[in-house]
């Protein structure tokens, strides 16, 4: 008895290349998001052709000057609206990613009026540590020092803020101190950290991934400076006591610009000349 078995149905040529098509996008996509996730950032809208405007770097002169004007708004000694998302990075789980670690409101006839607000960075990460000893030696040392005077009449204020924004965390911390009759001064701090690749990072860094042309970046700050230095020319030809700069310093080179801030609205890239000197003066460049 002859049995015949029916024919294996075959799979036509052109289902076959779109089941192998569909399989290797499915590969493909894996990849790259545990890459994003975990290893690097990447632009999706360049990997796939598909173009898209920074929402830095295209500002009026009216928002600029507004942003310039709030500028001292901004420091509400915390995390400006943060969701969270970052949980898993911390250190200690029970505060907030960026919390006031020592705070002081006190003051003493003619010796010092003192009010500072000094925070910590609640991240689990040895570069996070050296910044955090930074921020003490350079601030909380400072205002100890502050409460031990006598008869120094000294005016000391630290406030901060910080800010996630891209994955990365930045915080600024602003101090002012007048100390008899020196001039008052005004010191910041900035602190970057990229907590999606657990590393301190650059302005040169942020402004690649804000899609933002490096030489457009340098070419505004030049301008920037070399404004207010003329500024600076026309009040001391009138008498003034002015802060001059030195417009061909390399401190104004992106590369050496280690003081900014990143906010959802804004960058800021701040050169203030009272880390040096006592001096209130310091220029902005708002992006």
């Amino acid at each position: 008895m002859n049995v015949t078995l029916p024919e294996k149905e075959k799979i036509k040529k052109s289902q076959l290349i779109i089941y192998i098509s569909v399989i290797l996008v499915c590969i493909t996509c894996v990849i790259v998001a545990f890459y994003v996730q975990f290893y690097a950032r990447i632009d999706l809208g360049s990997l796939f052709g598909i173009g898209s405007e920074s929402q830095y770097g295209n500002k009026t002169d009216e928002e600029i000057i507004t942003l310039e004007t709030g500028f001292n708004d901004l420091f509400i000694n915390g995390i400006d609206n943060y969701n969270g998302e970052n949980d898993n990075k911390k250190k200690e789980q029970d505060k907030d990613l960026i919390y006031t670690e020592y705070q002081k409101k006190e003051s003493k006839l003619n010796s010092y009026n003192l009010e500072v607000n000094i925070p910590k960075i609640n991240v689990d990460n040895e570069i996070v540590d050296e910044f955090n000893k930074e921020i003490q030696e350079t601030f909380q040392t400072l205002s100890e020092n502050v409460l031990k005077s006598e008869n120094s009449n000294i005016m000391y204020n630290v406030d901060y803020v910080a800010n996630v924004q891209d994955g990365i965390l930045s915080l600024i911390i602003k101090a002012s101190l007048k100390q008899g009759s020196n001039a008052q001064k005004i010191m910041i701090q900035t602190y970057n950290y990229d907590l999606r690749n657990n590393k301190e990072i650059n302005l040169q860094e942020v402004l690649k991934i804000e899609k933002l042309e490096e030489q457009d970046i340098q070419n505004r700050i030049n301008v920037k400076i070399q404004e207010e230095e003329q500024k600076s020319k026309d009040l001391s030809s009138m008498g003034y006591n002015i802060y001059t700069r030195d417009v061909n310093s390399d401190i104004y080179k992106i590369e050496n610009s280690t003081e900014f801030y990143l906010t959802p609205n804004a960058l800021y890239i701040i050169y203030a000349y009272g880390n040096e000197t006592d001096t209130s003066e310091m220029d902005m460049i708002i992006l």
